[in-house]
């Protein structure tokens, strides 16, 4: 049966046409991406605290796999319930799990702390943000053989929805976070269309707050898969205790709601319940979704424009309080800060080497990378377009190849043949 939802306009494909396949063109962009070396490597990348620290907490693997089970499971809501939908006309759910799955694809190592640093660290070069850098590797570098890297030629409608910001970073006065790459540009034109952006859509919040229906879902599906499972690994952890949330909460102004949610949560901790009633959490933030008609200057283009995504505001209200007491009882936790704060020293530390070898000194013969990553930066004499590189390989490292590779530039005691595997 068709899906009439999708037209050829959301099927082309960003570099050539592909040959016939049993898969539908999104199922194909789901299979690429869950058989690279970058999905696999997020299973070793922090999502709260340092990947290996305990077997049981989440990486940004684990969390991508929760994100991709919530947006499937909102397009079969929505197939169910919406009656803006049909067996005909359908949000497609091998889509948004592509998404869903890639979202974090190119975030480094050591957290969002890894991220600020790079971006600190890139600056004079264009910045870093690990949006950016899934669409980086979606559409550059994702393979990489032989000294020639390449993309994985997505789809229109897969490459827009991993776009959950469209603005450029030039187009921004110096931004921390919430921008593309100045030569990625044209991604976003191709993700258009080439259809003119109207002057209200100014650069920042307001254009970046322009999304595909399938990249509101991701983007929802992140927020409620964190929002929970953060707290909840933080009540693992130990750093949250019914004791401190009940302090926190006395601090604060609550409303009804907001009380009754945190009795429930402290009284699953107090049970032992805390999994069953994330679980019940999780079904309760999918079925908060619901779809409303979307005018734009895309929605004559493409159905993936012509709604909107509307969720509950209780249930907003809801993961909001959650994600507020993980962000003061977790990531503004002493421990945790210790904890990032060695991770953006390792990550500076090594940057720093990199570029004092292959920037700083033009006739360095020193080789720090790889066979095929150094051919590739050495070839590369433009200086912003060779610290990108490198920046790339960096980004690439799980938490545990960073450190080893930090030993191997900085520790005088690391250094036998076994430290070289």
């Amino acid at each position: 049966m068709k899906n009439t939802f999708y037209n050829e306009f959301d099927m082309q494909c960003l570099t050539k046409e592909r040959a016939a396949d049993y898969r539908s063109s999104f199922e194909i962009d789901r299979d690429r991406i869950i058989h690279t070396s970058a999905f696999r490597r997020l299973q070793a990348k922090t999502q709260v605290f340092l990947s290996g620290e305990y077997d049981f907490y989440r990486t940004r693997l684990t969390h991508s796999l929760e994100v991709a089970q919530i947006g499937r499971s909102i397009c079969q809501f929505l197939q169910h319930e919406s009656q803006r939908l049909s067996a005909e006309f359908s949000i497609d759910s091998n889509l948004v799990e592509a998404i869903c799955l890639s979202h974090d694809l190119g975030h480094p190592p050591f957290g969002h702390a890894g991220e600020r640093t790079l971006n600190e660290l890139m600056k004079p070069f264009g910045g870093f943000e690990g949006n950016a850098q899934t669409l980086r590797l979606i559409t550059e570098t994702i393979y990489s053989s032989g000294g020639e890297r390449q993309g994985m030629n997505p789809t229109r409608s897969f490459l827009d929805g991993i776009l959950k910001y469209k603005t450029v970073h030039g187009d921004l006065e110096d931004p921390e976070n919430h921008f593309i790459y100045d030569e990625q540009r044209r991604y976003a034109d191709f993700a258009f269309g080439g259809a003119p952006v109207p002057q209200e859509l100014t650069p920042g919040k307001k254009l970046n707050s322009f999304r595909s229906i399938e990249c509101q879902i991701m983007d929802w599906s992140d927020d409620a898969a964190y929002s929970l499972n953060d707290l909840a690994d933080g009540i693992h952890s130990g750093i949250i205790n019914k004791e401190k949330i009940e302090r926190w909460a006395g601090e604060r102004s609550l409303s009804h709601d907001e009380s009754g949610s945190l009795e429930e949560i402290i009284g699953a901790v107090s049970t032992g319940q805390l999994e069953k009633i994330v679980a019940g959490k999780i079904g309760h933030f999918i079925q908060a979704c619901s779809l409303s008609e979307w005018k734009n200057f895309m929605s004559g283009l493409t159905n993936r424009y012509r709604f909107h995504l509307e969720i509950d505001q209780a249930v907003q209200k809801e993961a909001e309080l959650f994600k507020n007491i993980s962000i003061d009882l977790v990531f503004r936790s002493p421990q945790l800060h210790q904890l990032e704060h060695k991770g953006a020293y390792i990550l500076r530390n090594i940057f720093k080497a990199f570029e004092e070898n292959y920037l700083g000194k033009e006739n360095s013969k020193t080789n720090l990378l790889p066979r095929d990553t150094e051919s590739v930066v050495r070839k590369a004499a433009d200086p912003t377009v060779r610290m990108r590189l490198l920046c790339d390989y960096i980004a690439g490292m799980t938490d545990g190849f960073a450190i080893r590779t930090y030993k191997r530039l900085f520790d005088a005691e690391f250094g036998s043949l076994a430290d070289l595997i």
